[in-house]
């Protein structure tokens, strides 16, 4: 009888030490992936990034004009300023 319950420690044991490696691995896994993307996102940042430098050298000393569009306007956005006397 007393062997018995060794036999289950020992199983139970290995099951969780089995268990505990098997999560340790996934772990190590997931945050390889996570790492990778983080990696790609930096670079599109990076790669955004450069362009917008590139672009605004060239159009260094360039003017451009841009419309409003007269329906995101309200009366907030213009202020009329009055001249004080004293």
């Amino acid at each position: 009888m007393v062997l018995l319950s060794i036999s289950g420690l020992f199983k139970t044991l290995l099951i969780i030490f089995g268990v505990l490696f098997l999560l340790q691995v996934f772990g190590k896994f997931a945050q390889a992936r996570r790492n990778i993307a983080d990696q790609d996102r930096m670079r599109r940042e990076e790669d955004a990034a450069r362009k917008m430098r590139e672009d605004s050298a060239r159009n260094f000393g360039k003017t451009t004009i841009s419309k409003l569009d007269k329906n995101k306007l309200s009366d907030g956005d213009f202020v009329d300023f009055e001249e004080v006397k004293e």
